[in-house]
């Protein structure tokens, strides 16, 4: 009997979801489970979808599995106290986050124009999660609970703002996020072991200072840690917020990372080194947990959320990127070592998909921050962790010890068509064409493998920009590779028939980005990518990055020399304008 036929009554059965299904939100649903109380309550700028996408659904769906019990508020009303009493107080903390998008990025554009739709909300209408989510949820709470058990922060916007900060919205440096929200510890990156651990102490009463992958604020020092520089130091010289930036993004990795203590007024931010990675039974049984993947009918009955037509029949399959993008916090926020899934355990996900009365075949995305770092590391960062000062991939360079390849990541995509019920399965998540170019024994293959199977009628890349200064600011390859890469997609095309194109994600106004760098980008398009772009979006300074470093200093991290920086709002537009106007070369054009 073939794969394909061999479990054909398995995956027949379709469900249904009734509130039972999902965590409780509502006192009636913990009425029905017959609870008097949770011991936990999750708290999101995100309305509850209970998807293994999800980072609170996912911190619920865990504590679950312990024994807790959890109750979960979405996006509660900030302006009374029915939402967020609505279950009562928890016995053992408060779960706050701000949602899946830190709610500046989330709320406003590169432009800081008000966003009016937001994916993750009832209906689409941006008018539920709050500015600064963390801290109003975590003002709303010691509100109408005074004394309150322990507000525990997590998510992204904890993670990438838990050191001193520059932000974008106001123009500052701010202190990290957990002095201005109140609260009293921060789990930060993924954090599932930390969560854990902690969860345990505090329900047991222990002690719970020393658990990596925890934040908090002390009266007192830890010269046993790296000292930062202090917070008034940081906003006092720029060159100082470098140097912290520096010991901060350094000390990431689980193998090599140090304790981080930051003196803030007359107080310390405490930074135990990071928890472990999850290995890949841990990474299996995760993704096995309950989860409906569906909105929770008090949320549905609101309207529909958008993410939720990419999310649900998409199969995660690893965390971490090591690309390091200046711009992008993923590795400081996921970390920059590749945790994989088993192929059995994503198999047996896309065999699930079957159970869902509205699943067509269709898989939205087999991926991951990077989809094609799927399948391989460097061994010499699996023993002995990240480099202190070299990276993975540089412009133009790729470590000679990372050896890129494709070849685990063409056999799951081939064993994963060959599950019953799937017509097709898209990559859709990010793939780097530089790994694609640089693995000469199988990157060939696996572009071949994504043309003919698994491309939506065009492939998305993300050069950013052509200019070598530039992207040797943002940490992206050179303009060389985008052309070979596009010679290798265009003859794949060809051979296989296909009328498929490329689409680029491209930047303006990043730092030591001019409008000359625009024009120059505009001339590479139409005469090497044969192309007129359509969009490109105007750099966003976001928190825990380099390229927001450059933006507040106005300096090359590594150099310190000055660079230039666009900040006005109608040049940064202007920049964009040009990469996108309908005629081959701007006016104004200097060569």
């Amino acid at each position: 009997m073939s794969r394909r036929n061999k479990n054909t009554n398995q995956y027949k059965n379709t469900i249904s979801f009734s509130q039972k299904d999902f965590l409780p939100t509502t006192r009636q649903e913990m009425d029905i489970l017959g609870w008097d109380y949770c011991d936990v309550i999750l708290v999101s700028g995100d309305a509850y979808i209970d998807s293994p996408f999800i980072g609170v659904a996912m911190v619920g769906r865990m504590l679950e599995k312990m024994g807790y019990k959890v109750g979960m508020i979405g996006q509660p009303d900030i302006n009374g106290p029915d939402d967020i009493m609505r279950l009562g107080e928890p016995k053992l903390y408060w779960g706050v986050s701000g949602g899946s998008v830190d709610s500046m990025v989330s709320n406003y554009t590169a432009t800081k124009k008000f966003r009016n739709s937001d994916d993750y909300t009832p209906g689409g209408k941006n008018d539920k999660r709050p500015d600064r989510a963390l801290s109003v949820y975590c003002n709303l709470i010691r509100r109408y609970f005074k004394n309150t058990v322990p507000l525990v922060l997590g998510g992204i916007e904890a993670s990438l703002r838990r050191v001193s900060h520059y932000d974008y919205w106001q123009n500052k440096m701010k202190k990290p996020v957990i002095f201005d929200a109140k609260g009293d510890i921060i789990i930060y990156g993924m954090g599932e072991i930390a969560l854990e651990q902690l969860t345990r102490a505090i329900a047991l009463g222990e002690d719970w200072s020393d658990i990596r992958g925890v934040c908090y604020i002390s009266k007192e020092p830890n010269y046993e840690y790296i000292q930062l520089p202090s917070h008034q130091e940081c906003v006092d010289t720029p060159e100082r917020y470098i140097d912290l930036f520096d010991a901060f993004y350094d000390n990431n990795d689980p193998i090599t990372a140090k304790g981080l203590c930051q003196p803030v007024d007359n107080r310390y931010l405490i930074q135990n080194p990071p928890c472990d990675y999850l290995n890949e039974d841990e990474m299996d049984a995760n993704s096995n947990l309950p989860f409906t993947r569906e909105l929770h009918p008090y949320y549905a009955k609101m309207g529909r959320v958008k993410c939720l037509e990419t999310i649900k029949f998409s199969i995660m399959t690893h965390h971490g990127c090591w690309g390091e993008c200046n711009f992008c916090a993923i590795g400081v926020h996921q970390g920059r070592t590749i945790r994989t899934r088993s192929e059995t355990n994503i198999l047996a996900e896309a065999a699930y998909f079957n159970k869902y009365k509205d699943y067509k075949g269709i898989i939205s995305d087999v991926g991951g921050p990077t989809a094609n770092m799927y399948g391989y590391e460097c061994d010499k960062k699996l023993k002995k962790g990240t480099c202190d000062n070299i990276r993975c991939v540089d412009a133009d360079r790729l470590c000679r010890v990372m050896h890129v390849d494709h070849s685990r990541n063409i056999n799951l995509l081939r064993k994963v068509r060959e599950v019953e019920g799937v017509r097709k399965a898209f990559v859709a998540s990010g793939v780097r064409y530089d790994f694609i170019t640089a693995d000469k024994k199988h990157g060939f293959s696996y572009l071949k493998e994504m043309v003919k199977h698994h491309i939506s009628g065009q492939m998305k890349v993300a050069p950013e920009h052509t200019q070598q200064h530039v992207l040797e600011l943002m940490g992206k390859p050179g303009k060389q590779t985008l052309i070979d890469f596009k010679k290798m997609y265009d003859r794949l095309n060809k051979q296989e028939g296909k009328n498929q194109f490329l689409t680029y994600y491209l930047i303006a106004a990043h730092p030591g980005c001019e409008e000359k760098d625009m024009h120059e980008l505009k001339r590479f398009t139409a005469d090497e990518l044969q192309m007129n772009p359509e969009q490109a979006q105007v750099f966003t300074p976001t928190p825990s990055t380099y390229s927001a470093v450059m933006y507040y200093t106005e300096l090359d991290p590594k150099t310190r020399k000055k660079i230039f920086v666009e900040k006005d709002t109608k040049r940064k537009e202007k920049q964009k304008q040009i990469v996108v106007a309908k005629d081959k070369f701007c006016s104004g054009f200097a060569s």
